[in-house]
């Protein structure tokens, strides 16, 4: 298990992380998500040991990485928003090097660089230089170098940068796969890809967590109500007041003629999804209401996240926009209020 607790990171007065904390557990794939600039690879460059903490503490497998940080880093694979690669090396140079930086015996080196080699599908470029490897070998290579030593914590950052959609795919999968005897941290803008393979995300914004939880929890509890699709043929009267009537149903947002006496009505859930459909497939069917089409609207991961982002910026409103605006143009942002009151005035 990785553990932070209270883990916090200023530049100058500019605090980027704020006291956060959350484990990573055995066999777990956790997902890392927030906009630019919200602390994401600040975050992972101090759980890897590479940025100094402002304060806090980062436990792995038992190891406190500022106290004892090289059998905290034997426990760890770092993948780099920028991969560390050498451009004048040659692919198999750089992992043979990489190799013996991780302290791998000299007599397992050739074995395991091998098989990292054939997991990323690298062999057929291990003999050239870096510098001429296109971005997504680059990635690659990258990656390969985090897997040396069978590390049992993987720490990602934006792994599928620069990989055509079948390249995705295959990291995607390997990812998945990894579950079996590591554990895996990655952020990622592609929330589709977090979808696929995460057991738990962490949505980080300004420094500060907004959420730690399942995709399916955070997907039910914080996208707001459901929304029902349903297509109907007979009178549009009686179908719009049985549906009105039906408890868990908070609304009808639209009603959409089709032709030919069919109506496609959008409704807003307030209840169980599951006893909404069949209380309203019941007792339209009963006065002579066919169904031909029927389903639910689901929330998914993108939409709580814009949700979860966006919620501070909304609370702003206008005034912090317009002293973004005025200290952009070197103007003075505390008479933002000043102008805003003289333009109401007018």
């Amino acid at each position: 298990m990785i553990k932070i607790e209270n883990l916090t990171k200023f530049y100058g007065s500019n605090r980027a992380v704020n006291n956060i904390s959350f484990t990573i557990n055995d066999n777990e794939i956790l997902g890392f998500l927030g906009p630019n600039g919200a602390g994401k690879s600040t975050t992972m460059n101090m759980i890897a040991g590479y940025l100094p903490m402002s304060a806090g503490k980062v436990t792995i497998c038992g190891n406190d990485i500022s106290r004892d940080p090289v059998k905290a880093k034997e426990c760890i694979g770092y993948l780099p928003e920028i991969p560390p690669v050498y451009p004048d090396m040659r692919v198999c140079e750089y992992l043979s090097f990489c190799a013996g930086l991780k302290r791998i015996p000299i007599g397992e080196r050739s074995k395991e660089i091998k098989r990292v080699e054939e997991l990323l599908k690298i062999v057929d470029v291990r003999k050239k230089l870096i510098k001429n490897l296109s971005k997504g070998y680059k990635q690659r290579v990258g990656f390969a170098q985090a897997l040396l030593g069978n590390p049992k914590f993987l720490i990602l950052d934006e792994p599928t940068v620069g990989l055509d959609p079948n390249q995705v795919m295959e990291v995607r999968k390997i990812i998945t796969d990894l579950r079996k005897d590591h554990s895996v941290i990655f952020s990622s803008h592609i929330l589709s890809e977090v979808s696929a393979v995460c057991d738990r995300v962490v949505i980080i914004s300004k420094g500060d967590i907004k959420a730690i939880d399942t995709i399916e929890n955070l997907e039910k509890n914080y996208a707001g109500n459901l929304i029902l699709h349903i297509k109907v043929k007979g009178d549009r009267t009686t179908a719009s007041n049985i549906i009105e009537l039906t408890d868990g149903v908070r609304e009808i947002k639209s009603i959409d003629p089709e032709g030919n006496n069919f109506f496609s009505f959008t409704v807003v859930l307030d209840g169980d999804e599951e006893t909404v459909r069949s209380a309203l497939m019941k007792d339209l069917l009963n006065n002579d209401i066919s169904i031909s089409e029927i389903y639910t609207e689901k929330p998914d991961l993108e939409e709580v996240f814009v949700k979860m982002v966006n919620q501070e910026t909304k609370s702003g409103g206008a005034k912090d926009l317009l002293r973004e605006l005025i200290a952009a143009d070197g103007g003075d942002p505390d008479n933002a209020d000043d102008t805003d009151g003289k333009e109401e005035d007018q």
